[in-house]
């Protein structure tokens, strides 16, 4: 895969309007997921790839009103749908690379990444900007609200041990990339896998 994000704007780009009413379900397990990170008061999350912004007002009340809730996406169209259903109210909206990502280093708490993983054309370069913009000791999410072999099924194909999101492909992809897998769970209501920033 190149850095030629057009495919990814595209197929995104033509299913926003409809993805909320695609998967109307999904609210419970993205809280849930964004709970997982252990957010505070005051602190500061980016949701990453962040779509229609399904993961914001989660992160938002996690945070509260002293914190800071960014939501980054590459197609225009995600971010139109988040704010039209009034999700720029819980977070800044930021059209953004998640491989170029305009924030200070170590600016952030967490990040919240909701089936990001998948479409990103330099998993590694991609993971270390991550985690640039963390903090030592911040966290990251690694979120889909169905797992693996439930996901392969909805899309008509097989699961394979060759997918990134495979815990012995994850883990050495996240230590080789400043992070550290703590916690991994790939079941069929859920894929949540969390990682600390080291040092």
């Amino acid at each position: 895969m190149t850095d030629d994000h057009t495919h990814v704007q595209e197929f995104f780009g033509a299913r926003a309007a409809d993805w909320d009413a695609r998967f109307p379900d999904d609210g419970p397990a993205y809280a849930a997921g964004v709970a997982a990170l252990g957010l505070r008061p005051g602190d500061a999350a980016l949701d990453a790839g962040c779509g229609t912004g399904r993961a914001l007002p989660a992160l938002r009340e996690a945070v509260g009103p002293a914190g800071t809730v960014v939501g980054a996406d590459l197609t225009l169209e995600m971010l139109t749908a988040a704010a039209r259903a009034g999700r720029d109210r819980a977070g800044a909206l930021l059209l953004a690379d998640v491989a170029r990502l305009p924030l200070r280093s170590g600016a952030l708490d967490a990040v919240f990444a909701a089936g990001l993983i998948a479409h990103l054309p330099q998993p590694a370069e991609n993971l270390r900007e991550l985690a640039r913009v963390v903090r030592p000791g911040g966290r990251l999410a690694l979120f889909h609200p169905i797992g693996r072999a439930a996901l392969a099924a909805r899309q008509g194909r097989q699961i394979t041990d060759d997918d990134l999101r495979a815990e012995p492909r994850l883990g050495p992809l996240l230590s080789g990339t400043g992070w550290r897998l703590v916690s991994y769970a790939d079941e069929d209501a859920r894929f949540l896998a969390l990682a600390v920033r080291q040092d």
